[in-house]
C-alpha cells in the first residue's frame, strides 16, 4: 500500500490538500497552476553548479524546442522563458477523452551580477536540458582617490 503513494498523492502526502485548495478557487490565485497543472512546482527544475571560473546551470525543459526558449539578460539578471503553444489536432478517429499538454509560458531568472554581458554567457540545448555557463566576473575597480596636498 505504502508504494502507491507517491503515485496517487504526489511525492508528499499533503499535496492532496494542496490540490483541493486549488480546485476550490479553480487556479485564479495561481495562473501557473492552471497551464502547467499540479506539477507546476517541479517545472524548470535547475542545477547549480560551481567552478573555479564560473557557474554551470542544467534546466530541465523536456519537449521544448530550441525556438521556444529565449534567454534575456538586463539588469544583472539572466531570465529564461519558455513559451509552449499546444497544436490542435482533428481527430479522426476518436474523441480526446483527456489532454495533459498545456499551452502557456514559464520563466525563471538568476542574478549573475551586472558586469556580465550576453557574449559572456554560452548555451547550449540537447536533450530537454538548456546548459548554460556563466563566468565570474567581478565590478571593474574603481580608481582610489588621490588627495592633493593644498599649499
Amino acid at each position: 500500500m505504502n508504494s502507491f503513494l507517491p503515485a496517487v498523492f504526489g511525492e508528499n502526502l499533503m499535496d492532496v490538500f494542496n490540490d483541493f485548495s486549488q480546485s476550490l478557487l479553480r487556479g485564479w490565485d495561481n495562473p501557473e497552476h492552471v497551464l502547467y497543472g499540479k506539477n507546476a512546482s517541479r517545472m524548470m527544475k535547475t542545477d547549480v553548479k560551481e567552478t573555479e571560473t564560473g557557474y554551470e546551470l542544467a534546466v530541465d525543459l523536456p519537449g521544448f524546442k530550441k525556438e521556444e526558449i529565449k534567454l534575456e539578460l538586463e539588469n544583472g539578471y539572466l531570465t529564461i522563458s519558455a513559451a509552449k503553444a499546444v497544436e490542435n489536432k482533428d481527430e479522426q478517429n476518436g474523441k480526446v477523452l483527456r489532454q495533459e499538454r498545456y499551452s502557456g509560458t514559464m520563466t525563471r531568472s538568476f542574478y549573475v551580477g551586472e558586469h556580465v554581458t550576453e557574449e559572456d554567457v554560452k548555451a547550449k540545448y540537447e536533450n530537454g536540458v538548456l546548459c548554460l555557463s556563466v563566468p565570474k566576473k567581478e565590478a571593474p575597480k574603481v580608481p582610489e582617490k588621490k588627495t592633493i596636498c593644498i599649499e
